[in-house]
């Protein structure tokens, strides 16, 4: 592959074992201690990159340095942008010579979900840390090939759960591992959006791996994964097509159920063809949680069985997650399921959702 954005153009024109850890707080996620700095370089300059840029701004222990791209008028808007050094910008060709660069410690992977697998192999021969978007996959195999590359080089890879920082989500994990809720009975998910230009990557298999399920139904499986504190067993799943020329080579909608040891079930869903579609809902014996929005980039509102929730939401969730990140690696702080080990069990979630959809809706084991 020359370069991603070779690939892109040649593509476009061609039709958790749980518990969650607890040690983090709202309010520690949100102010770490800034003693030190992680150094990272984004892989793939596109739009989540931008995103990723801009919120580091507000960061205390991470810092961005440089970055990855095959349009080269790209460095220029970067290192303006964000005041970054020319010397700090790579392309792919040349992704290796980031080795040879001692001001970057990690890199930050925001490539099509095809790329993922690719350039967290090559980054963990250079000795450097990984941060890989999600889905960190698009198969189970690649996933588990990139754990043991990171184990290989000694090197930490962590998966771009945003939310697993974020405040209104770190209270609801709190009350479900204090036992506030009681036994979680059932957990309602759904998470979607209308999606526009029929020509974009994610619609496309070879470099998007799939369609909704992949891009925001991994938030769903995500979910019921931190509101239950396990792990599923079975899922049974089924999928819509309402535009079949736009959606030829990937899932538009689908819904699923997933069963759990203690008997909990979730019920979820995602799609690609409607918006106002975002959700989790938590129910135990003895309490509930509500997060609706739950997923998006914020503001997250939510409810409880004791009355609204209220939590900071004036940091971008990437400032949080960068920090959170950067103390996990700079000071040990302990990691809250964002490792390549909690990406493989959504991963593997998803194989079973599309097999049951192939199955036509059986019953599949995880």
């Amino acid at each position: 592959m020359k370069s991603r954005r070779d690939f892109l153009l040649k593509l476009g024109g061609s039709a958790l074992t749980l518990p969650i850890v607890s040690a983090l707080t709202p309010a520690e996620a949100a102010t770490p201690p800034a003693d030190k700095q992680l150094r990272v370089a984004l892989v793939g300059l596109g739009s989540y990159a931008d995103r990723v840029a801009t919120a580091m701004k507000d960061c205390k222990l991470a810092k961005l340095v440089g970055g990855v791209t095959g349009t080269p008028e790209k460095i220029d808007k970067w290192s303006g942008k964000f005041g970054l050094d020319k010397a700090n910008f790579y392309d792919y060709k040349d992704f290796e010579k980031i080795k040879e660069n001692p001001n970057i410690d990690a890199v930050y992977i925001t490539l099509p979900n095809s790329m993922h697998h690719e350039y967290t192999l090559r980054a963990a021969k250079m000795g450097k840390h990984v941060i890989c978007e999600k889905p960190m996959s698009v198969s189970v195999k690649e996933a588990q090939e990139m754990i043991a590359a990171c184990k290989k080089a000694n090197v930490k890879l962590y998966i771009g759960y945003r939310l697993h920082f974020e405040p209104y989500t770190r209270e609801l994990i709190r009350m479900r591992e204090s036992g506030e809720l009681g036994k979680i009975m059932h957990v309602n998910t759904y998470d979607g959006f209308k999606s526009g230009d029929p020509k974009q990557w994610r619609l496309k298999k070879a470099l998007a791996g799939g369609g909704a399920l992949m891009d925001v139904g991994i938030y769903c499986i995500n979910g019921a994964r931190y509101a239950t504190g396990e792990e599923p067993i079975w899922v049974s799943a089924e999928e819509a097509k309402t535009d079949p020329v736009k959606f030829k080579e990937v899932d538009e909608t689908v819904t699923w159920q997933m069963g759990f040891p203690s008997g909990a079930i979730a019920s979820c869903a995602t799609t690609y063809n409607f918006n106002n579609f975002e959700r989790l809902y938590v129910i135990g014996e003895k309490g509930f949680v509500e997060l609706g929005p739950a997923f998006g980039y914020g503001p997250i509102k939510g409810r409880t069985h004791k009355g609204e929730m209220s939590w900071d939401t004036s940091k971008m969730h990437q400032t949080w997650q960068m920090d959170g990140m950067a103390d996990c690696i700079l000071n040990g702080k302990p990691e809250p399921n964002i490792s390549g080990e909690e990406g493989l069990k959504d991963m593997k979630v998803i194989e079973a959702i599309y097999k049951s959809i192939a199955a036509g809706g059986k019953k599949i084991m995880v």
